[in-house]
Protein backbone atom coordinates (compact mmCIF):
# COMPACT_ATOMS: atom_id res chain seq x y z
CA UNK A 1 0.00 0.00 0.00
CA UNK A 2 1.65 3.57 -1.05
CA UNK A 3 2.64 5.69 1.73
CA UNK A 4 0.82 8.64 -0.01
CA UNK A 5 -2.17 9.98 2.09
CA UNK A 6 -5.76 9.60 0.50
CA UNK A 7 -7.91 12.64 1.33
CA UNK A 8 -11.55 13.05 0.19
CA UNK A 9 -13.13 16.50 0.61
CA UNK A 10 -17.01 17.02 0.37
CA UNK A 11 -18.29 20.68 -0.96
CA UNK A 12 -15.47 21.64 -3.43
CA UNK A 13 -16.83 23.77 -5.68
CA UNK A 14 -14.82 26.33 -7.47
CA UNK A 15 -14.78 29.50 -4.99
CA UNK A 16 -15.23 27.91 -1.66
CA UNK A 17 -13.10 26.85 1.14
CA UNK A 18 -13.13 23.05 -0.10
CA UNK A 19 -11.49 24.02 -3.00
CA UNK A 20 -8.82 25.53 -1.35
CA UNK A 21 -8.54 22.42 0.94
CA UNK A 22 -8.07 20.24 -1.56
CA UNK A 23 -5.77 22.24 -2.94
CA UNK A 24 -3.51 22.38 0.16
CA UNK A 25 -3.86 18.79 0.39
CA UNK A 26 -2.20 18.16 -2.85
CA UNK A 27 0.87 20.67 -1.63
CA UNK A 28 1.26 18.34 1.47
CA UNK A 29 1.31 15.31 -1.72
CA UNK A 30 -1.77 13.98 -1.10
CA UNK A 31 -4.03 12.08 -3.55
CA UNK A 32 -6.69 13.72 -3.02
CA UNK A 33 -10.78 12.83 -4.27
CA UNK A 34 -12.30 16.38 -4.62
CA UNK A 35 -16.43 15.71 -4.56
CA UNK A 36 -19.68 18.04 -4.67
CA UNK A 37 -23.42 17.34 -6.04
CA UNK A 38 -23.70 15.59 -9.75
CA UNK A 39 -25.10 18.96 -11.09
CA UNK A 40 -21.87 21.11 -10.12
CA UNK A 41 -19.37 18.99 -11.34
CA UNK A 42 -18.07 21.03 -14.05
CA UNK A 43 -17.84 23.84 -11.29
CA UNK A 44 -14.09 20.85 -10.30
CA UNK A 45 -12.75 20.97 -13.81
CA UNK A 46 -10.40 23.63 -12.64
CA UNK A 47 -9.01 21.19 -9.96
CA UNK A 48 -7.86 17.87 -11.44
CA UNK A 49 -4.78 17.10 -11.62
CA UNK A 50 -1.96 15.07 -11.17
CA UNK A 51 -2.48 14.61 -7.34
CA UNK A 52 -6.79 15.62 -7.75
CA UNK A 53 -9.33 13.51 -8.76
CA UNK A 54 -13.06 14.43 -8.94
CA UNK A 55 -15.91 12.39 -8.03
CA UNK A 56 -19.71 13.16 -7.76
CA UNK A 57 -21.43 13.36 -4.28
CA UNK A 58 -24.62 13.93 -2.84
CA UNK A 59 -24.47 14.06 1.16
CA UNK A 60 -28.08 13.50 1.35
CA UNK A 61 -27.94 10.19 -0.18
CA UNK A 62 -26.55 7.12 1.11
CA UNK A 63 -26.80 5.76 -2.02
CA UNK A 64 -24.34 8.34 -3.46
CA UNK A 65 -22.17 8.73 -0.16
CA UNK A 66 -21.63 4.52 -0.38
CA UNK A 67 -20.97 4.24 -3.74
CA UNK A 68 -18.45 7.30 -3.60
CA UNK A 69 -16.89 5.81 -0.91
CA UNK A 70 -16.83 2.55 -2.24
CA UNK A 71 -14.90 3.81 -5.60
CA UNK A 72 -12.10 5.56 -2.89
CA UNK A 73 -11.18 2.23 -1.37
CA UNK A 74 -11.46 0.40 -4.83
CA UNK A 75 -9.69 2.50 -6.73
CA UNK A 76 -6.90 3.25 -3.79
CA UNK A 77 -7.42 0.76 -0.99
CA UNK A 78 -7.82 3.28 1.42
CA UNK A 79 -9.10 6.51 2.63
CA UNK A 80 -6.71 8.31 5.20
CA UNK A 81 -8.48 11.69 5.91
CA UNK A 82 -12.04 13.15 5.20
CA UNK A 83 -12.77 16.50 5.16
CA UNK A 84 -16.41 17.12 5.69
CA UNK A 85 -16.56 20.52 3.97
CA UNK A 86 -20.19 19.82 2.36
CA UNK A 87 -22.77 23.09 4.05
CA UNK A 88 -25.14 25.64 2.84
CA UNK A 89 -26.31 28.97 4.75
CA UNK A 90 -29.24 29.39 6.09
CA UNK A 91 -30.30 32.94 7.29
CA UNK A 92 -33.63 34.80 8.45
CA UNK A 93 -35.70 34.90 12.12
CA UNK A 94 -35.97 31.76 13.39
CA UNK A 95 -40.16 32.88 13.91
CA UNK A 96 -40.50 33.49 10.53
CA UNK A 97 -37.83 30.84 8.54
CA UNK A 98 -39.43 28.34 6.79
CA UNK A 99 -39.29 24.67 8.29
CA UNK A 100 -38.08 23.38 5.02
CA UNK A 101 -34.97 25.88 4.67
CA UNK A 102 -34.04 24.99 8.35
CA UNK A 103 -34.90 21.24 7.76
CA UNK A 104 -32.42 21.22 4.47
CA UNK A 105 -29.95 23.39 6.06
CA UNK A 106 -30.06 20.59 8.82
CA UNK A 107 -29.61 17.46 6.64
CA UNK A 108 -26.63 19.00 4.71
CA UNK A 109 -25.08 20.34 7.33
CA UNK A 110 -25.37 17.94 10.15
CA UNK A 111 -26.68 14.81 9.12
CA UNK A 112 -24.93 15.24 6.00
CA UNK A 113 -21.85 15.26 8.06
CA UNK A 114 -22.58 12.72 10.07
CA UNK A 115 -23.46 9.82 7.06
CA UNK A 116 -19.74 10.41 5.81
CA UNK A 117 -18.62 9.66 9.04
CA UNK A 118 -20.54 6.16 9.58
CA UNK A 119 -19.31 4.91 5.87
CA UNK A 120 -15.83 6.03 6.55
CA UNK A 121 -15.03 4.75 9.75
CA UNK A 122 -15.30 1.08 9.09
CA UNK A 123 -13.25 1.35 6.20
CA UNK A 124 -10.48 3.30 8.90
CA UNK A 125 -11.09 0.67 11.44
CA UNK A 126 -10.33 -2.03 9.45
CA UNK A 127 -7.03 -0.16 8.11
CA UNK A 128 -6.09 1.11 12.34
CA UNK A 129 -5.81 4.60 11.40
CA UNK A 130 -7.79 7.87 9.82
CA UNK A 131 -8.50 11.42 10.52
CA UNK A 132 -11.79 13.16 10.40
CA UNK A 133 -12.08 16.84 9.93
CA UNK A 134 -15.37 18.30 10.29
CA UNK A 135 -16.02 21.64 10.04
CA UNK A 136 -17.68 23.77 12.51
CA UNK A 137 -17.50 27.37 12.82
CA UNK A 138 -17.45 30.30 15.74
CA UNK A 139 -21.15 30.66 15.45
CA UNK A 140 -22.01 27.06 16.78
CA UNK A 141 -20.27 28.61 20.07
CA UNK A 142 -21.58 31.63 20.23
CA UNK A 143 -24.61 31.82 17.48
CA UNK A 144 -26.14 34.98 16.04
CA UNK A 145 -29.16 36.71 14.99
CA UNK A 146 -30.37 36.35 11.71
CA UNK A 147 -28.50 32.86 11.31
CA UNK A 148 -30.00 30.92 14.27
CA UNK A 149 -31.01 28.00 11.82
CA UNK A 150 -27.57 27.63 10.78
CA UNK A 151 -25.80 28.34 14.40
CA UNK A 152 -27.56 25.37 15.45
CA UNK A 153 -26.62 22.95 12.45
CA UNK A 154 -22.75 23.78 13.67
CA UNK A 155 -23.27 23.66 16.80
CA UNK A 156 -24.43 20.12 16.13
CA UNK A 157 -21.36 19.18 14.50
CA UNK A 158 -19.46 20.32 17.31
CA UNK A 159 -20.72 18.13 19.80
CA UNK A 160 -20.90 15.35 17.57
CA UNK A 161 -17.24 15.93 16.93
CA UNK A 162 -16.26 16.23 20.55
CA UNK A 163 -18.07 12.42 20.92
CA UNK A 164 -16.22 10.95 18.31
CA UNK A 165 -13.04 12.30 19.58
CA UNK A 166 -13.42 10.03 22.44
CA UNK A 167 -15.78 7.16 20.90
CA UNK A 168 -12.94 6.42 17.84
CA UNK A 169 -9.83 7.17 19.74
CA UNK A 170 -9.47 3.40 20.66
CA UNK A 171 -9.30 3.02 16.64
CA UNK A 172 -6.35 5.44 16.21
CA UNK A 173 -8.93 7.33 14.50
CA UNK A 174 -8.30 11.26 15.59
CA UNK A 175 -11.64 13.65 15.37
CA UNK A 176 -10.48 17.58 14.16
CA UNK A 177 -12.74 19.40 14.65
CA UNK A 178 -12.32 23.40 12.88
CA UNK A 179 -13.99 26.69 13.70
CA UNK A 180 -13.08 29.00 11.26
CA UNK A 181 -13.81 32.70 11.50
CA UNK A 182 -14.71 35.13 8.95
CA UNK A 183 -13.64 33.81 5.70
CA UNK A 184 -13.55 35.31 2.34
CA UNK A 185 -15.29 32.62 0.00
CA UNK A 186 -18.68 32.33 -2.02
CA UNK A 187 -20.32 31.29 0.68
CA UNK A 188 -21.79 34.56 1.57
CA UNK A 189 -23.13 35.22 -2.12
CA UNK A 190 -24.87 31.64 -1.92
CA UNK A 191 -26.35 32.52 1.47
CA UNK A 192 -27.83 35.67 0.58
CA UNK A 193 -29.25 34.32 -3.09
CA UNK A 194 -33.26 34.64 -2.51
CA UNK A 195 -33.30 37.17 0.18
CA UNK A 196 -33.75 40.34 -1.57
CA UNK A 197 -37.36 39.25 -2.65
CA UNK A 198 -37.62 37.67 1.10
CA UNK A 199 -41.31 39.44 2.27
CA UNK A 200 -41.16 38.64 6.12
CA UNK A 201 -44.16 39.12 7.91
CA UNK A 202 -42.77 40.22 11.34
CA UNK A 203 -39.44 41.46 10.45
CA UNK A 204 -39.44 43.32 7.39
CA UNK A 205 -38.46 46.26 9.05
CA UNK A 206 -35.13 44.27 9.61
CA UNK A 207 -35.05 43.27 6.06
CA UNK A 208 -31.59 44.98 4.89
CA UNK A 209 -29.78 44.02 8.72
CA UNK A 210 -31.11 40.36 7.98
CA UNK A 211 -29.94 40.55 4.20
CA UNK A 212 -26.29 42.27 5.71
CA UNK A 213 -26.00 39.51 8.49
CA UNK A 214 -25.89 36.53 5.02
CA UNK A 215 -22.73 38.91 3.93
CA UNK A 216 -20.99 39.75 7.14
CA UNK A 217 -18.20 36.74 6.82
CA UNK A 218 -17.26 38.22 3.46
CA UNK A 219 -16.63 41.98 4.61
CA UNK A 220 -13.88 44.01 5.59
CA UNK A 221 -10.64 41.85 6.89
CA UNK A 222 -12.30 38.72 6.26
CA UNK A 223 -9.42 35.78 5.87
CA UNK A 224 -8.21 34.82 2.61
CA UNK A 225 -10.13 31.20 2.09
CA UNK A 226 -6.27 30.24 0.84
CA UNK A 227 -4.02 31.58 3.22
CA UNK A 228 -7.02 29.64 6.04
CA UNK A 229 -7.38 25.89 4.14
CA UNK A 230 -3.44 26.26 3.50
CA UNK A 231 -3.22 26.73 7.80
CA UNK A 232 -5.99 24.43 8.91
CA UNK A 233 -4.03 21.65 6.14
CA UNK A 234 -0.81 22.21 7.57
CA UNK A 235 -2.24 21.60 10.92
CA UNK A 236 -3.94 18.50 10.20
CA UNK A 237 -0.95 17.16 8.61
CA UNK A 238 0.87 17.30 11.31
CA UNK A 239 2.03 14.37 13.38
CA UNK A 240 -0.27 14.61 16.15
CA UNK A 241 -2.97 16.67 14.94
CA UNK A 242 -4.68 19.11 17.20
CA UNK A 243 -8.61 18.23 18.47
CA UNK A 244 -9.31 21.96 17.58
CA UNK A 245 -8.16 24.25 14.97
CA UNK A 246 -9.90 27.97 15.52
CA UNK A 247 -8.84 30.45 13.10
CA UNK A 248 -9.58 33.22 10.87
CA UNK A 249 -11.02 36.84 11.06
CA UNK A 250 -12.81 37.66 14.24
CA UNK A 251 -12.26 34.36 15.81
CA UNK A 252 -10.82 36.90 18.80
CA UNK A 253 -14.35 38.39 19.09
CA UNK A 254 -15.81 35.45 19.50
CA UNK A 255 -13.35 33.99 21.97
CA UNK A 256 -13.97 37.58 24.04
CA UNK A 257 -17.99 36.67 23.68
CA UNK A 258 -17.70 33.46 24.41
CA UNK A 259 -16.28 33.33 27.86
CA UNK A 260 -18.56 36.86 28.39
CA UNK A 261 -21.87 37.19 30.47
CA UNK A 262 -25.44 36.41 28.24
CA UNK A 263 -25.66 40.27 28.90
CA UNK A 264 -22.54 41.22 26.93
CA UNK A 265 -23.32 39.32 24.38
CA UNK A 266 -26.93 40.26 24.24
CA UNK A 267 -26.37 43.93 24.38
CA UNK A 268 -23.39 43.09 21.29
CA UNK A 269 -25.57 41.54 18.95
CA UNK A 270 -28.17 44.11 19.52
CA UNK A 271 -26.27 46.72 18.48
CA UNK A 272 -24.41 44.78 15.94
CA UNK A 273 -27.36 43.72 13.95
CA UNK A 274 -29.84 46.67 14.62
CA UNK A 275 -31.93 44.70 17.54
CA UNK A 276 -31.97 47.42 19.71
CA UNK A 277 -34.77 49.50 17.64
CA UNK A 278 -37.97 50.50 20.10
CA UNK A 279 -40.87 49.09 18.12
CA UNK A 280 -43.33 49.86 20.51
Amino acid sequence: MSDTKVALVTGCAIGGIGYEYCKALAEHNCHVIASDIPQKMHHLLDLRSKNIETIGLDVLSDESVAKAIDHVISQHGKLDILVNNAGIGSVGPLAELSLDVIKRAYEINALGALRLVQHVVPHMVTQRRGIIVNIGSVVGKVPTPWAGSYCASKAYIHAISHTLRVELKPFNIDVVLVLPGAIKSNFGGNSSDGLRDQEWKIYNIFKNDIEERAKASQEGKSTDATVFARHVISKIMDSSPPKEIIHGHMTGLFSFLSWSPLWVRDLFFARRFKLNKKLF
